[in-house]
């Protein structure tokens, strides 16, 4: 299996310093601050990265559960947010919650929520964040005839 790559650089100090990273696809860059971090100004965070990773982690764990389970999904959208609070003195992240809309052609809802919750033990990322992390789920299957929203 391969290894992923990603860079980060950070200059100056923590509150009026700069930050900015780069995956080795291309695919992934963009600047951080403080600010953008902590409060609410613009540029992009490590939270934002894991919650993606997560949420990106889970949709393709949960679509190859149901495939293996013999109901392969026509859609999952997973949104995650990814929570970093004041601890100490310092920040640590205390959760993330994965909140899952999918189109799953022969599923029950009860079916489909126990596979997502299964999933949610067993995709590489939150595995990654178990013990750590307190992961959240809330799992909705949609009638086939509407969109997922995205």
């Amino acid at each position: 299996m391969p290894t992923r790559k990603a860079s980060a650089t950070w200059q100056g100090g923590l509150r009026n310093g700069t930050g900015s990273f780069d995956g080795e696809s291309g695919a992934i860059g963009g600047a951080y601050s403080f600010g953008s971090r902590f409060e609410e100004a613009r540029g992009s965070n490590p939270e934002e990265l894991l919650a993606a990773a997560d949420a990106a982690c889970f949709s393709m764990a949960l679509a190859g559960a149901l495939e293996k389970a013999g109901t392969p999904p026509s859609s999952v959208h997973t949104d995650a947010m990814c929570t970093v609070e004041k601890a100490g003195e310092g920040f640590k992240i205390t959760r993330i919650k994965l909140s899952v809309r999918a189109q799953v052609p022969g599923v029950d809802e009860e079916t489909f929520r126990k596979t997502a919750e299964t999933t949610k033990d067993a995709c590489p990322v939150s595995s990654a964040l178990r013990g750590n992390v307190e992961i959240e789920l809330d799992a909705h299957l949609e009638p086939a005839s509407e969109p997922v929203a995205g």
